[in-house]
């Protein structure tokens, strides 16, 4: 995948799971959860999985379940835990934990922002209210400019901004950081959400419908019916403008870097001196456009539709943004739009969760600096790097193997993995708060002023040395994620406790879940995306034109494999969009398998529960992956997500040989694959 989100990291999990094992198992294995009446060959994942999924239902609060989530909950509850015992101490005025415990506070304290109303939403109304010219338009775009890119949480970009910025090096300066812009401008997660004739996506639009007529009436905006269908004909022509997201993904169609003067060449119709100067961008020689077409698209837009549609358009986007936080009555038109109608989710999480959830996004690094002196210890640092040394290694080994590769692309590649650099639980460095103003009663506003702390601080790397040890997801994740830009790993500490890394379980459990994850991550490096990076994380082509053929022709085959995996009746999952990752998944567990076997320096692997080791190693695998997930949220993942959904994705162990003897695996059954049509890229 070519996303901008895959540029800037590469999010293993969209949804991976951990393992959960039995207290009591030696194996590491959950024994109760398989289903022995299904053959491995046939469905690997039900295998595995079967007996749970029988036996689990989906929480009401919840689009999917498992044991991801089950993680996710236990360091919400533990964060949770930490702020309460913060407020009860009574922190300095100024420090971290007193902004945590009042930015949680505020959130809890539902009468406070009952009675602020909408007051915090005024200065912006009053900014769109003020719009009379397109120049004034330009100047409150440009104002409203965030960095809204989340390589954490969102399974693509989006924003409701018009644009959105990122902040990193040049693809091909990696001395410098440059701005990157990018389109936006919806509400719904995705363009195809207002282009797509699928039945269920037409019936939520029609939801969709009802959904911002209601807020704006309960807003008091007059004539709410007669606005709300403008706002969406206006969003309907901006996901026309918008380029799709397997164009988007295309990183030779995004390396595009514009002047100023590009700008009112190639994109005319906004003003954009007006708008890079009120987005404070308006010192910079040059920005990377990611989407050239879509940028040309918007800016026509601006021009071409009436002021006061554009006007109709920022006003519901600002009440939209903010419902969440707003009186009750908007956060359950919110919740029920968003999380029943397009993810299938009955109930709104407990206020408590959401509280967490919001302190860490905002407060992240403060957040997680107290959580790894709580969690995670010196020693689980030690026994995860181990690991991924053990990892490194194997994959450097298996560069040595591989017949194809010519030796001037083994070369670049042994180079790169030389000079990966791996964080394991939180970085070497954190973020200062010192001027991020926290109120224990005013929770929107809080969070306004961390949205716009943020942004300075992005800004302010555009005059800074590169760091190329930055880390782009908090200790408290429960992910892992490759930076290419950086030829970087992170894997943050949440993701690196039991139920998902326990170094006291039996080693063919920890790699078949854990150190598959840490694979997946390393071979990012060297997937569809990864390998057109160099070791300085420069976009550059370092393949032979025989190695890149070989590659692609591989890649494709594996592409084609997942085509045919059907995840809902008619629905199919997308192996072009979904390459990166299925790349990752076959890679890294290939590697994973290989350093486990390295791991026994020649010994044999103990029979634990009936089970040899290479068995545990796969259903370990498999576990890790075992979700169960609601019809909407599976359709809106299957068409906005770069990640096959995890029951496909455990079926990634029919390219692996060392899987069929394991169990057996014979021609006939569902899953077989000769051995010529089994994918091995690395």
């Amino acid at each position: 995948m070519y996303s901008l989100r895959r540029i800037l990291a590469f999010a293993l999990l969209g949804g991976a799971s951990a393992l959960i094992a039995g207290p009591s198992n030696q194996s590491g294995i959950d024994l109760a959860g398989m289903d022995h009446a299904v053959k491995p060959g046939d469905d690997f994942f039900s295998f595995a999985n079967g007996a749970w999924v029988k036996h689990t239902d989906i929480p009401a609060d919840r689009s999917s379940t498992g044991p991801t989530e089950a993680l996710e909950e236990l360091t919400e509850q533990r964060t949770a835990d930490l702020i309460r015992n913060m407020a009860d101490t009574h922190p300095a005025a100024g420090s971290n934990e007193r902004k945590i415990a009042d930015y949680y506070a505020a959130f809890m304290n539902e009468a406070a922002i009952e009675q602020r109303g909408l007051s915090s939403l005024k200065a912006e109304l009053d900014e769109v209210d003020a719009i009379k010219t397109r120049d004034d338009l330009a100047r409150v775009l440009g104002s409203e400019q965030r960095a809204d890119v989340d390589p954490v949480n969102a399974t693509h970009f989006h924003t409701e901004n018009l644009f959105g910025l990122f902040v990193a090096q040049g693809l091909e300066d990696p001395l410098h950081n440059m701005p990157y812009l990018l389109q936006g401008g919806l509400a719904m997660p995705s363009r195809d959400d207002y282009l797509s004739q699928d039945a269920e996506i037409v019936k939520a639009r029609a939801k969709y419908q009802a959904y911002v007529t209601s807020l704006l009436k309960l807003a008091a905006m007059p004539d709410a019916e007669t606005q709300a269908k403008a706002v969406i004909a206006l969003e309907t022509k901006i996901a026309k403008a918008q380029e799709s997201l397997l164009d988007s993904e295309d990183i030779h169609k995004a390396n595009q870097v514009w002047t100023l003067d590009d700008f009112a060449q190639k994109a005319p119709g906004l003003n954009w001196k007006i708008y890079f100067s009120a987005a404070q961008l308006g010192d910079q020689p040059r920005f990377g456009v990611w989407q050239p077409a879509g940028t040309t698209g918007l800016a026509a837009l601006v021009e071409g539709e009436a002021i006061d549609t554009w006007k109709a358009l920022l006003r519901y986007h600002a009440i939209d943004k903010a419902a969440p936080l707003l009186p009750k009555p908007y956060a359950e038109l919110h919740f029920d739009f968003y999380g029943t109608s397009l993810q299938g989710t009955p109930k709104q999480a407990e206020r408590w969760k959401r509280a967490v959830d919001a302190t860490s996004v905002d407060l992240g690094d403060a957040v997680g600096q107290v959580y790894v002196k709580r969690y995670f210890p010196p020693a689980s640092k030690a026994k995860v790097q181990a690991m991924v040394k053990n990892l490194i290694a194997t994959f450097d080994e298996r560069l040595d193997t591989l017949a194809w590769m010519t030796p001037a692309t083994r070369a670049k590649a042994k180079e790169k993995l030389s000079t990966l650099r791996v964080g394991v639980g939180y970085p070497d460095s954190w973020r200062s708060y010192g001027d991020l103003a926290i109120r224990a009663d005013d929770a929107l506003g809080n969070h306004q002023r961390a949205v716009a702390q943020n942004y300075r601080y992005q800004l302010a790397k555009l005059h800074q040395a590169v760091d190329r040890g930055e880390w782009w997801m908090t200790p408290q994740t429960v992910d892992a994620v490759n930076l290419p830009l950086q030829n970087a790993l992170n894997f943050p500490a949440a993701i690196l406790q039991p139920p998902f890394y326990d170094p006291a379980a039996d080693d063919a459990a920890n790699y078949g879940a854990t150190g598959a994850t840490i694979g997946h991550e390393i071979s990012h490096s060297f997937d569809n995306l990864g390998a057109d990076f160099d070791a300085q994380g420069r976009l550059a082509n370092w393949w032979t034109p025989q190695d890149a053929a070989h590659f692609h022709t591989d890649t494709q085959k594996l592409a084609e494999q997942y085509n045919h995996y059907e995840a809902l009746p008619g629905l199919y999952v997308n192996g072009q969009q979904t390459l990166g990752e299925n790349i990752a998944d076959v890679a890294g567990l290939a590697v994973a398998y290989a350093a486990y076997h390295r791991s026994l320096h020649g010994k044999p692997a103990p029979v634990i529960d009936g089970l040899s080791g290479d068995q545990r190693f796969f259903i370990a695998y498999a576990q890790s992956w075992r979700s169960k997930i609601r019809d909407a949220a599976l359709r809106q993942q299957l068409a906005t997500d770069v990640h096959a959904p995890e029951r496909i994705r455990a079926q990634a162990v029919r390219n692996l040989d060392g899987w069929y003897p394991a169990f057996e695996v014979k021609s006939g059954e569902k899953l077989y694959l000769s051995p010529d049509q089994r994918v091995k890229i690395w």
